[in-house]
């Protein structure tokens, strides 16, 4: 039993338990805290990885179709360079 004093025991009783709840707490609570921040920055790490996946496939197709558009147009190229001296020798022929 504490000293005595002119507080009933019964309310340093409920006051102690109350605090030793606070400090039973604070551990969980920390851990708690702990958790939702990794879940927040692993969260963040997830979303930047698919956008910059998105990002690659974006500029991929880019590539892509710059290379599929000059291709076709190398056949245009070559067929107007041919055209084209076919056209001047028949006007030096003439």
């Amino acid at each position: 039993m504490a000293f005595p004093t002119s507080v009933n025991d019964q309310i340093t009783d409920s006051v102690t338990q109350a605090n030793v709840k606070v400090l039973g707490d604070a551990p969980a609570i920390a851990m708690g805290n702990l958790y939702q921040a990794t879940n927040q920055a692993l969260g963040n790490s997830a979303h930047n990885a698919t956008t910059a996946i998105q990002q690659t496939n974006v500029t991929a197709q880019a590539a892509t179709t710059m290379g599929v558009a000059m291709l076709y147009s190398l056949d245009t190229a070559s067929a107007g360079v041919a055209t084209k001296e076919v056209l001047a020798s028949k006007v030096k022929g003439l």
